[in-house]
């Protein structure tokens, strides 16, 4: 194997975004760790976050007494709590698959194959990470904070996916959508069919988006042995998506007709939150009509454009919510 060159612009990681905050203001001694927790790269915090959004705000709508003052914590808990989870999630990862990462031209100038982080710290500082977003989790009722450490089972599985199935991508819909029954969870304080199948859609959308994202790579992942929906499905990836594309509409239409039946009861707040869905699914559907498997810049833009994607529905979801 041939040395490993530095890390880009004195410790940049090769696919961060931009002009971002941690290569530009943030102290040299904390920039490996937030690099680690791809603080520099926000797309995926962002990933984690919409879903509990979504759930948040499904949960108002179909909520006849409206939004309250804790509805805010909430809000502002899951931006919170995404942060820290998707950086303890990503130091995970990154520990599990050093050996990988060093071999792959996208992510060998990641902190642990880098050198710049050890893998004590890096357990060091994934357990502060975790401990910080369970202060959070801890705020809300105790059937919230049951399903919340629940969760971590799919964080920890997730890194060895790729080692044993072709679809770890189903592996990160199931643990980055789980959100979505937080959320809806926190505010009612129990689960019913609707926060099921906007969990559902979330899957599907995390299958669309990190095919997407997995083509960046798929020519090291044959090299090295490493599975993904982006090398199973090949040149075959636009049909695939739009299949995924359908069915996330499909639970997400569902999600908004089952809910407990405030919304169902005021057709012109039904008929937003249903435009919003297929705004989503506009969105979605201008990516297939982009992509190109074959270029990685492509692939990793589209993949970041799913933030938008899935603002559309939190914003039309939040005006159905206010506006009537």
């Amino acid at each position: 194997m041939s040395e490993i060159p530095p890390m880009p612009d004195g410790g940049r990681v090769a696919d961060a975004a931009d002009n971002n905050w941690v290569d530009r203001y943030a102290p040299a001694a904390t920039r490996p760790y937030l690099r680690l927790s791809r603080a520099d790269r926000p797309a995926g915090t962002w990933l984690l976050l919409l879903p509990c959004w979504w759930g948040l705000t499904l949960a108002i709508m179909n909520d006849p007494a409206g939004p309250s003052i804790f509805d805010l914590w909430i809000f502002a808990g899951c931006g919170i709590g995404a942060f820290l989870m998707r950086g303890a999630g990503c130091t995970w990862n990154d520990i599990t698959d050093r050996n990988f990462d060093k071999r792959v031209k996208r992510t060998k100038s990641r902190p642990i194959p880098s050198g710049a982080v050890a893998v004590r710290q890096a357990l060091v500082w994934m357990v502060i990470q975790a401990l910080a977003a369970a202060f959070i989790l801890f705020t809300f009722n105790w059937f919230t904070v049951v399903l919340g450490i629940a969760s971590l089972g799919l964080m920890c599985v997730y890194p060895f996916a790729k080692r044993f199935t072709w679809w770890p991508q189903a592996f990160l819909g199931l643990a980055f959508n789980w959100g979505a029954l937080l959320a809806w969870a926190a505010h009612h304080g129990s689960l019913s069919v609707a926060p099921g199948l906007l969990y559902l859609a979330g899957i599907c959308w995390t299958l669309f988006y990190d095919t997407i994202y997995a083509h960046q790579d798929s020519e090291d992942d044959a090299l090295i042995g490493v599975k993904s929906t982006a090398r199973l499905f090949g040149h075959n990836t636009p049909r695939v998506l739009l299949f995924f594309r359908i069915a996330a509409i499909f639970f997400l239409i569902g999600a908004c007709l089952v809910a407990p039946a405030q919304l169902v009861k005021e057709p012109v707040r039904l008929f937003v939150a249903l435009a919003a869905v297929w705004a989503f699914g506009g969105h979605l559907g201008w990516q297939i009509r982009k992509l190109d498997i074959n270029d990685g810049l492509v692939c990793m833009l589209l993949f970041r454009s799913n933030r938008d994607a899935g603002l559309i529905l939190v914003a039309g979801w939040w005006l159905a919510i206010f506006a009537f």
